[in-house]
């Protein structure tokens, strides 16, 4: 199995992989991890990954800037590949974001980024937070439990999402999206690089997936 890691100037390049070669040999699964901009390599991986951090345009105008990337992104995963966004990768799933104006993202999901009410409480939202799911309703949450901690850190959340694409929820100030997935697209708001056992029992149920 070949995983491809998105370089594209955004993201825990380093951490994020060393997360996907640690759940794949926990799982028994022969993996191949690679940190990559090139639109070939991301056309022929397995599984692809991509991680993102900073503000939500930014990260856009980074994909915009490797030549190819962004259709090789919607060619891969437009034919099936299982696809996993991080933090702000799974942000750029939405239609659209709202830090610094209003920028287009993928469109993969519906809903658009926004800033946070998080009222009475300071942001980013850094730190560990409970989830909340319905046991057993996607793949992606085999052997997690409700209330099980992931690491957080975000200012802006997916808002006017479509109810059966959000796969889980934490609490901050109100419900706020904490998973997403649309056939064989899926994203953490959280770092399941960051967060540990649960992290990495994302991570292998993510290489293990046959959407």
């Amino acid at each position: 199995m070949k995983v491809a890691v998105v370089d594209y100037g955004s993201g825990n390049l380093a951490s994020a992989s060393r997360a996907v070669a640690l759940a794949a040999e926990r799982a028994a699964l022969d993996a191949e991890v690679l940190i990559t901009s090139d639109p070939a390599a991301i056309r022929s991986a397995d599984r692809i990954v991509l991680p993102g951090q900073g503000a939500f345009a930014d990260c856009m105008d980074g994909l915009a800037a490797v030549a190819g990337l962004r259709e090789a992104l919607d060619d891969a995963v437009g034919a099936g590949t299982p696809f996993l966004g991080i933090c702000v990768g799974m942000q750029l799933m939405a239609e659209r974001g709202l830090e610094y104006g209003a920028t287009d993202g993928l469109g993969w999901i519906g809903g658009e980024i926004t800033r946070m009410p998080a009222p009475g409480l300071r942001l980013p939202q850094m730190g560990w937070n409970g989830l909340d799911f319905t046991p057993g309703s996607h793949p992606l949450l085999e052997g997690l439990a409700p209330g099980d901690h992931v690491y957080f850190t975000h200012s802006y959340s997916l808002t006017d999402g479509r109810g059966e694409e959000c796969l889980a929820t934490t609490d901050y100030g109100g419900p706020v999206v904490a998973m997403v997935a649309r056939g064989n697209r899926a994203g953490t708001q959280f770092h399941p690089e960051k967060s540990q056992e649960v992290g990495l029992t994302i991570m292998g149920n993510f290489l293990r997936w046959s959407p």
